[in-house]
């Protein structure tokens, strides 16, 4: 069995010591380190990844510092409209769920985890799509992957998931920020929406304008003793975003992807078979369903991994899977579909491992850079991160790239010890006096 690992995230941007004071720094460092802490030992008493991921996401939803649940972002509207995620690699019939245009339920990746478990019961072949009872009843919605608006979170308050008023979600420094952005003061700001009056006069400090709010997605990717991987994401999406505006988070395959396959145990890390060697790549699918080694490795279906008859492919094969989950400017993760392609990449082409794979598309000058065009460094268009982890028979690489200012990250590294860091390096008291 493998050893447990997790990785998490709190967000990318333009985050530089200039609008990050160390001091602050410290406080999502404490933050980080306590959700990663909590769910090594959820993880150490035997939870599974989906149990430690989304817990450890419901922490950060909690967490007015993170944009996600409390404390998210606005639309332009003055709004809140949430967004969150899970994948599993098995276990699972749908694999993976998510809602969107949330403003009622306190904690958005609850309810994207109660789709995916709900989801066991739904049979095949009903007349209403083999679901449950659209109104809360014991079904997953359905069999549908993806919900949002009122018709989800009314599943949510049948399902018995906390709910609240969407003052719930509203901080003053998140208000500032969105009346800033659409060019009116803070004296304009104050009380200026009924649904937020009562919260604006309290006694929360205010946003300066200078200090930098997180973005994105929070995140988190675990890899359980069963060597089941999952991940989970949450946001509040982009700042005075349009009502109705859908982005990556929620969207397989472009923020976030988890799957594992077969891979014949004389392909190491990526070198396919022999004979497949010998065949041009554009036929070795064709030829593959006769000749099954020109495939060099096969999808796993979850029944396979117990089922007696496959004992002999078990022996010949091993395990490889990937997790991963993004944040940044999430319609440039759409337009690249980034976390599919990266494990694409990582599975379909020879030699190439996850971390390399994240580099490519996360990494400086990589593809989510390259979509941006000439607009790089002006709109904030391409800028993000990706964190990850790879099971290559029974052995774990966490992984991590960005391409933008800095992406908040935490994990225990393979020596054992705890990391949180935001930039490519360590950040320390001197950072700023070093840099500037």
């Amino acid at each position: 069995m493998p050893h447990p690992r997790l990785i998490i995230h709190g967000g990318a941007g333009a985050i530089s010591p200039s609008n990050l004071p160390y001091e602050t720094y410290l406080l999502y460092a404490s933050s980080l380190l306590k959700v990663n802490r909590s769910t090594t030992s959820r993880l150490a008493a035997g939870a599974s990844a989906l149990d430690a991921a989304t817990e450890a996401v419901r922490m950060m939803e909690d967490n007015p510092l993170f944009n996600c649940g409390k404390g998210a972002v606005f639309t332009r509207d003055g709004g809140v409209e949430l967004e969150a995620s899970v994948m599993t690699t098995r276990h699972y019939h749908k694999r993976a769920c998510a809602v969107v245009l949330l403003s009622h339920t306190k904690n958005p990746i609850l309810l994207a985890k109660e789709m995916l478990v709900r989801g066991q019961t739904d049979g095949s072949g009903s007349s209403n799509g083999g679901g449950g009872d659209p109104s809360g009843g014991p079904g997953g919605a359905q069999g549908h992957c993806v919900l949002g608006g009122p018709t989800v979170e009314k599943l949510a308050q049948g399902w018995g998931l906390e709910m609240v008023e969407e003052k719930y979600f509203w901080t003053r420094k998140r208000w500032e920020q969105h009346r800033r952005g659409l060019g009116k003061g803070k004296e304009e700001a104050a009380g200026e929406d009924e649904r937020y009056r009562e919260g604006y006069w309290g006694d929360e400090e205010g946003w300066d304008g200078r200090e930098y709010l997180p973005q994105g997605t929070v995140g988190c990717v675990v890899l359980d003793r069963e060597g089941m991987m999952c991940v989970a994401t949450s946001t509040g999406g982009l700042t005075n975003k349009l009502s109705g505006r859908i982005g990556d988070t929620p969207t397989i395959g472009a923020g976030f992807w988890a799957e594992e396959w077969w891979e014949e145990c004389h392909r190491q890390m990526g070198v396919q078979a022999p004979l497949a060697n010998l065949v041009p790549e554009g036929l070795r699918g064709v030829l593959g369903d006769c000749l099954t080694g020109l495939r060099g490795y096969e999808g796993l279906a979850d029944d396979d991994l117990f089922d007696e008859k496959y004992e002999g492919k078990r022996r010949n094969s091993q395990i490889r899977a990937v997790a991963m989950s993004g944040t940044g400017n999430g319609d440039s993760f759409l337009r690249t579909a980034a976390t599919r392609t990266a494990a694409a990449m990582a599975r379909f082409q020879p030699s190439r491992s996850l971390d390399s794979a994240v580099r490519e598309i996360a990494g400086s000058g990589g593809e989510l850079q390259r979509s941006a065009g000439n607009r790089w460094g002006k709109t904030g268009e391409g800028e993000g991160g990706i964190i990850g982890i790879e099971l290559v028979d029974g052995v774990a690489k966490i992984v991590a790239d960005f391409n933008c200012g800095g992406m908040f990250r935490c994990w225990i590294d393979d020596e054992g010890a705890e990391r949180v860091m935001v930039f490519k390096e360590e950040y320390s008291s001197k950072t700023l006096q070093d840099r500037w």
